[in-house]
Order: structure tokens, then C-alpha cells, then sequence
């Protein structure tokens, strides 16, 4: 989209442009987050379930019609503000499930957050610049023409407003299980003080959320920036260390990985959490993450169906290693709180996480660009450097789930 709205002067540069579009959604989100998620805990989580995605329909479609950079990232900021949906549906998606059924529940969030992230690069693949893919279907002179980005974000928009129509079945669940709890409570008789006054404690304080959570961010920093570096990197140029794919090779790579992190989910990510614990399947994804991203760069020595095949499988196991270490550190998250406090949690996991996401799009884009003009240093020259870097964040992100850093919550004790 930054070729279209005619910002960067260079092909170099597109990157740099892409990475602050990138971060504004983030940025947005970050400092409303910890607000919606305490509005959840008040009203409940389907209000505002409800209202994020009527903010999905309205500026998704605005952000489809912009035809300047400015308003391109005034969209993505103001979605990123108003639309508080992660924190609730999280803690939504742990209350709606028995103890031995949440770990199918917020794999299910994940997998639909995991599908986002690769599903809808793929939907832009296919349906962005309409007339310059499918002349024969839409004319230059027409609104899809004059506004090439419209057409993705249309169809997601008309998903989101399917999403919202089903939120007419959706039960309430925080009153629900509060009732619940206080029938536990009453009818046990040796009620602590500190079991009452747990909901009380500040949640700053509380090292088994804050150390899951910091844990987490580092790596949503990390599958930020790869995300954004995987898709500049196949669309680049081979003199730049690319491998010169148009959008749809890259949509359908992200298609095919999108795929089987639904299947992983549905049918395996159940079993290995009960199987491992969350804490052990989160380092043993981390850990085999490391050698897929070293792979990368040294791709661009194939070519054909050698290419293809090794580009496939790579994305499909690197989508699967990632969704098992964001599902593991959230089950952690919401275990380490009561039900009350549960939406407020959430929404400081997700301020805080937006705040690291909205680094990493900048950060990736501005590393990537630098990568570019640099094909021929002798220390990790090119795209060599920029996987080298996301590896870093790996290895931080995997020595952040030992001891004495990460403390695991009672309930996995």
C-alpha cells in the first residue's frame, strides 16, 4: 500500500513507511487496552466484544478508503484505541470452559488471532490493486481502481458484521460465574481472609501475571517483526537477498500456513498442553523456532520447487511453534488471577503487548531497509543480519521461561 499512497521516494524506503503504518494500529491499542479491560470487568465481556467490532466495520472500511499516508495511519490508530477485543475474549474463553477444556479454549482465541495475522495478508495478496490482478473483472476507472485497497478491507468488514450478528447467541459469562464463586466461597467453611482480599491485590504486584507477561510480550515482539519481515522479504527484489514473489505467491504461502495452524489447534494443541504443561511446550517451541528463522536467508540459493517446498514447510512450522508459545503464556496469564480481575489482566497483557508490537513493525521495517543497503558487508550482510536480530529475540523470549524470572502459577503447581 505505501507504493500507492506515494510516500516513499525509494523502493529502499518502502519498509521505513511500511513499519510506522504497521505501529500505529498498536500504538492505539496500547493505550486503551488496560481501559476496556477494566470496563469488561464492570459491565461484563459481550458489551464490549459488541462494540470493538462495530469499530472493526466502521474504520477497517475507512482505512480501505484512505488515499493519503496521513489518513491511512489516523484509521489504523483510532481502530487500534476503540477497539478493546482481545482482553475480554480472552477471559471470556477461559470462563466459558471447564479447567480441563481452557487450554482448547484459548488455543481456539489464538488460532483465530494466528489466522488474522496470516489469513488477512492473504486476503490483501489476493484482492489488493483488483484492477492490476484481475483487469478483465474491474477497470482502472473504477472505485476498486482508483482505491486498490478497498476490496480486502471491504470483505473483512462484511466478516466482522457476520461476527457481530452472532454476538446475538453470545452469553454473558461475568455475573454468571461471580454467582458461582460466591456459593464456593460461602459454603466453605473455613473462608480466609486472603482468599477475600485476593481480588484486592494489585495486579502490578502480582510476579506470576507480570513475569507471564513480560514473557509474552517478547515474543509477540518478536512474531510482530517477523510477520512484517517475512512478507517484505519474499516481495523484494532477488539483488536485494529476496526472493521477488508477487503478493499472491505470498498469499498463498500464508494460506497454506494459516491452514495448518487451524488443524495444529483443533486436533493437537490440546493434547501436548496436557500432555507438556504449558510452560514445557512454550520452551520447546521457542527453542526449535531458532533454526527455522536462521534458515531463511540462505533460501535464496534455491529456486523452483525446491524454493517452494522449503518456503512452505518453514511457514507452516514457524506459525506452529508461535501459536504454541502465545497459547502456553496466556494460559499462565489467566491463571494467575481471580475471575474478577481476569478482563483487567488481559488488558494490561494486551497495553503491554501492543507497546512491543508497536515497536516491531517500525523496528523491523527500518532494520530491513537498513539490511537492504548493506548486500555486500563482511559481518552478516543483508537479510543475514535481520534473522540473526529476530533470533536475539528468540533466545531472550526462551530464557525468559526459566526460574527465577518466570514464576508458574499455582494452578500448574
Amino acid at each position: 500500500q505505501i507504493q500507492d499512497l506515494h510516500v516513499a521516494q525509494r523502493e529502499e524506503d518502502i519498509g521505513f513507511y511500511a513499519g510506522f503504518l504497521g505501529a500505529s494500529y498498536m500504538v492505539g491499542r496500547g493505550f486503551a487496552s488496560i481501559f476496556w479491560g477494566m470496563v469488561a470487568d464492570r459491565i461484563g465481556r459481550k458489551p464490549v466484544i459488541v462494540f470493538s467490532l462495530f469499530t472493526v466495520i466502521v474504520f477497517n472500511t475507512l482505512f480501505g478508503l484512505s488515499v493519503k499516508y496521513w489518513m491511512a495511519i489516523t484509521t489504523r490508530l483510532l481502530l487500534g484505541a476503540l477497539n478493546g477485543f482481545l482482553a475480554p475474549i480472552k477471559a471470556y474463553s477461559i470462563e466459558v470452559c471447564r479447567d480441563d477444556e481452557q487450554a482448547l479454549g484459548i488455543s481456539i482465541v489464538n488460532t483465530a488471532w494466528g489466522l488474522g495475522l496470516i489469513i488477512g495478508p492473504a486476503i490483501g495478496g489476493y484482492l489488493a490493486q483488483p484492477a492490476k490482478q484481475y483487469p478483465h473483472i474491474f477497470h482502472d476507472k473504477s472505485t476498486f481502481g482508483r482505491l486498490p485497497y478497498l476490496l480486502p478491507c471491504l470483505c473483512i468488514s462484511i466478516f466482522a458484521t457476520f461476527a457481530l450478528i452472532s454476538c446475538i447467541w453470545l452469553p454473558e459469562t461475568l455475573h454468571k460465574h461471580n454467582k458461582f464463586e460466591m456459593r464456593a466461597e460461602t459454603a466453605e467453611a473455613g473462608t480466609t481472609q486472603e482468599s477475600t482480599e485476593s481480588p484486592k491485590k494489585s495486579l502490578w504486584k502480582n510476579w506470576p501475571l507480570m513475569s507471564s507477561i513480560i514473557t509474552y510480550c517478547v515474543f509477540s515482539l518478536h512474531d510482530t517483526a517477523y510477520s512484517e519481515i517475512f512478507s517484505l522479504w519474499t516481495v523484494s527484489g532477488r539483488k536485494y537477498g529476496g526472493l521477488s514473489f508477487s503478493s499472491k505467491d505470498v498469499g498463498q504461502v500464508l494460506t497454506v500456513a494459516g491452514v495448518s495452524l487451524l488443524v495444529y489447534q483443533i486436533f493437537v494443541y490440546r493434547w501436548l498442553n496436557n500432555t507438556l504443561g504449558p510452560v514445557n511446550s512454550t520452551r520447546i517451541a521457542s527453542a526449535l523456532s531458532i533454526p527455522i528463522i536462521a534458515a531463511y536467508p540462505f533460501m535464496t540459493h534455491l529456486s523452483g520447487i525446491r524454493l517452494g517446498l522449503a518456503l512452505y514447510i518453514a511457514a507452516m512450522i514457524k506459525s506452529v511453534l508461535a501459536i504454541t508459545r502465545v497459547s502456553g503464556t496466556s494460559l499462565l496469564q489467566n491463571n494467575a488471577v481471580p475471575q474478577g480481575q481476569r478482563g483487567a489482566a488481559n488488558g494490561i497483557a494486551t497495553t503491554l503487548m501492543s507497546l512491543f508490537k508497536s515497536v516491531a513493525p517500525a523496528g523491523a521495517g527500518v532494520l530491513f531497509s537498513w539490511a537492504q543497503k548493506r548486500q555486500h558487508a563482511a559481518f552478516f550482510p543483508g537479510d543475514q543480519m535481520v534473522f540473526l536480530l529476530l533470533n536475539v529475540t528468540e533466545v531472550l523470549g526462551l530464557l525468559l521461561t526459566f526460574k527465577p524470572f518466570l514464576a508458574v502459577p499455582q494452578h500448574y503447581k
